[in-house]
């Protein structure tokens, strides 16, 4: 194991906005405001910014790979607009009745990200916006982070508080950036602060 900064990101909720029927043109991608920048400042401090995507479209004939690739290509346009970059997609494309392995809350695609980077995902934070990301995180080890965009975005109090406190050391944010404030900050403390602040 060496010691890779990384970042693993949902996409859809949380770089981009969540559509009930599928990103399926990359005109049917649109980026959360600051996401993109959040993610500049992120690699900026040397974190490699991967993504792990559910994308049941595939499965459920919605929508091809070729398409899939433009989003992607249109998405990483984006990125490098805004100063950043992504070092990889990894993306499940089965239906849920598939029963694969990769799918969130299975851990299998943050699992792979592990053995590809050679990393200790117990350094790794995962940003999503549902439970099952939460779920996949937990369960591969890693960091688990839940932003408020995307499908949390609508959730009370209490229903938000259901959702992540079933998940040890789970933490919710505003938004992508606060997510990076508060990751950046705690790289910046000492070791003895940094202590309080997870306490």
């Amino acid at each position: 194991m060496h010691h890779v900064k990384l970042v693993i990101l949902g996409r859809d909720g949380i770089l981009n906005v969540f559509r009930e029927d599928h990103v399926k043109s990359p005109e049917e991608w649109e980026p959360i405001p600051g996401a993109l920048e959040a993610v500049a400042r992120l690699n900026h401090a040397g974190w490699h910014v991967v993504v792990a995507t559910n994308q049941s479209g595939i499965g459920r004939g919605m929508i091809d790979m070729s398409s899939v690739n433009a989003v992607h290509a249109h998405m990483n346009r984006q990125l490098q607009q805004a100063g950043g970059r992504l070092d990889a997609v990894f993306l499940c494309p089965h239906a849920p009745e598939d029963g694969c392995d990769c799918r969130k809350p299975k851990p299998g695609l943050l699992l792979d990200i592990g053995r590809r980077y050679g990393v200790d995902l117990s350094q790794v934070p995962v940003v999503g916006d549902t439970a099952r990301d939460l779920i996949a995180a937990a369960a591969a080890g890693c960091e688990p982070h839940l932003v408020r965009t995307g499908r949390a975005a609508a959730l009370d109090a209490a229903a938000l508080v259901a959702l992540h406190e079933p998940v040890a050391g789970a933490r919710v944010h505003a938004h992508l950036a606060a997510f990076v404030d508060h990751l950046l900050q705690r790289e910046n403390l000492p070791d003895s602060a940094v202590g309080a602040l997870q306490g």
